[in-house]
């Protein structure tokens, strides 16, 4: 439960289940739950210190029945050879042969004194003491332990006993005399609790080794799981998940296509947006690992020394067969290239989005105008009131009203949308305050809505149309000449002509009028309004006329077939 950091919390201890089962059960759940709440530091530190203290526990007690075992064999040998070359010596022979209990004692304490055995014990033909090193008293009394009657056939052995002193492991030998005849034994023999003792030191100096190199291990873990903390920005590994999953969601769920690819320019991400723009039917699993060159023909974009040494945004690039804007940045780590973030939207798009921001633009400043037009009028009127011309008011609110219910009327009335009919009073409004009048023909009418055009996209033409015309009239010589308009929709076609007196086209520019950047204004969006109007009457099967208009200034003449290609019509509640 502890090691794995599992827990389900939904299996509770039921009522039938004993006591103690039901402590375990309650003491497990609140561990799980503390062990869910610790930090990912502590986690691992806790673990790597659980798994060491085990690791060592099992090693510390293999150690010890391996050490225990090799003692034991050691010691059996020197016991041994103990009492295999006391047996031989001469005389120790003559003196067990005569059974000389008094001559065999300071012989052997002198040999005792020099060994290291527990005990050394001499005895006759018999099983009787004839020496002990330890208990002296005990001459005169039979040898225990039961082994003694091999011994005595003349066999050596080496048994773990238990004698006078304990349990013991001691080597027996037979004592010869010079007729080859056994006249007694020679027993060398470790109590088995010196042995134990012998083993249970050398296991403490390798615990007390492993104490120190756990300490080490436990400060490294410590300082480990810190640096692991660091790298991942101090997360929990389910904050990682959560934000890997998160990720995942956002780059699939952006209008952007986004292409990850490393420093061998190998694919490792690609979202949706990007397939399918891109138009690749392969799933992104498919995708990954495969060079970028064969996902998009190869391009300047993806090769030369710019590519690692700099970014770079808004590129004009071609994808296969599609015109991006794209932007490539680098991945750094500890100043190391990683890869590159790939992103890029189509630019016919952008160029669709862009307009419609310039038109809610223009309508806004349409309203300003009005707005302040409206102010002026009414501080006028607020001023001859104030002075009691009352008479000048009711003629100035008169003259106000039959020029702005003249104008309102007539667009009104010739046209059935209310965004234009908003456009054309708006436009009206601001060329007043410039200082230029819109002429209206009065054959213009719109009645119904057009199939090829939707209605953004009419409102964008016409705007960008009077808005130049302004423009150009305003930058003429005084006095400003008015700008005629005319739009008209018959059953063929929609034409619009707009004419100005303004500066006219210079003849360089005229074959490149309709080009993006290209522009005959000083100010403002230069070189979008003309490009956007060739690009939607060409999409509506239309065309454009330029011309001079003498003495100066210009003549835009669109033709737009009113039964071409079928557009979805925007939502509009016409004016009826």
């Amino acid at each position: 439960m502890v090691a794995g950091h599992s827990c389900d919390v939904h299996r509770f201890p039921s009522a039938t289940m004993p006591a103690a089962k039901k402590r375990y059960a309650a003491v497990s759940l609140i561990l799980c739950i503390i062990l869910m709440k610790v930090s990912f530091q502590f986690k691992l530190f806790i673990s790597l210190v659980a798994f060491f203290s085990v690791l060592f526990a099992l090693l510390g007690v293999y150690y010890y029945f391996d050490a225990s075992h090799q003692l034991y064999q050691e010691m059996s040998a020197r016991a041994k050879i103990q009492a295999e070359e006391i047996a031989l010596m001469p005389d120790l022979r003559q003196q067990v042969a005569r059974e000389d209990a008094l001559a065999i004692k300071p012989f052997m304490q002198n040999i005792a004194a020099h060994s290291d055995a527990s005990f050394i014990v001499i005895g006759d033909k018999r099983g009787v003491h004839l020496f002990h090193s330890v208990h002296p008293e005990w001459v005169g009394t039979r040898l225990v332990g039961g082994d003694n009657q091999s011994v005595l056939e003349g066999k050596s052995t080496t048994t773990i006993r238990k004698g006078g002193l304990g349990i013991s492991l001691r080597s027996k030998a037979p004592i010869f005399d010079d007729a080859g005849r056994v006249v007694g034994i020679v027993s060398v023999g470790y109590l088995t609790s010196y042995l134990d003792s012998i083993t249970l030191a050398k296991v403490i100096n390798i615990f007390i080794a492993a104490v120190l190199l756990l300490i080490a291990l436990f400060t490294f873990s410590w300082y480990f799981t810190r640096s692991i903390k660091k790298q991942i920005f101090s997360l929990e590994p389910r904050e990682i998940g959560l934000l890997v999953r998160q990720q995942k969601a956002m780059m699939e769920s952006i209008y952007e296509g986004v292409i990850v690819i490393d420093h061998h320019r190998r694919i490792e991400v690609i979202n949706h947006a990007a397939r399918s723009l891109l138009g690749l039917s392969q799933p992104a699993h498919q995708l990954r690992g495969k060079s970028i060159d064969s996902v998009i023909t190869p391009q300047p974009f993806f090769a030369g020394g710019e590519m690692f040494e700099s970014d770079t945004h808004d590129e004009l690039c071609r994808f296969n067969q599609l015109t991006v804007l794209a932007s490539r940045v680098r991945i750094m780590l500890e100043n190391s290239l990683q890869g590159w973030v790939i992103t890029f939207r189509d630019r016919d798009e952008i160029n669709s989005l862009s307009a419609q921001l310039s038109q809610v633009k223009r309508y806004v400043d349409n309203l300003r105008i009005m707005r302040h037009e409206q102010l002026n009028r009414m501080t006028t009127l607020s001023g001859l009131l104030h002075m009691g011309h009352y008479d000048e008011a009711i003629r100035y609110i008169q003259a106000q009203s039959e020029h702005a219910q003249e104008l309102l009327d007539f667009i009104s009335s010739h046209f059935n949308s209310p965004t234009l009919c908003g456009l054309l009073l708006g436009k009206a409004a601001r060329a007043r305050e410039k200082g230029v009048e819109l002429s209206f023909d009065p054959a213009c009418r719109i009645d119904r809505p057009l199939p090829s055009l939707i209605e953004s996209e009419l409102i964008s033409i016409i705007g960008n149309l009077l808005d130049n015309a302004i423009e150009a009239t305003q930058r003429a010589e005084l006095p400003h000449e008015p700008v005629e308009i005319l739009i008209q929709l018959n059953a063929r076609e929609l034409m619009i002509e707009v004419a100005d007196r303004g500066v006219g086209i210079r003849p360089e520019i005229r074959e490149h009028i309709f080009e993006r950047g290209v522009t005959t204004k000083t100010r403002g969006d230069h070189g979008i309004g003309l490009y956007l109007i060739e690009r939607y009457v060409t999409q509506a099967g239309g065309t454009i006329e330029v011309a001079d208009n003498a003495p100066r200034g210009a003549i835009f003449t669109l033709f737009i077939p009113a039964s071409g290609p079928a557009h979805p019509q925007e939502e509009t509640h016409y004016a009826s």
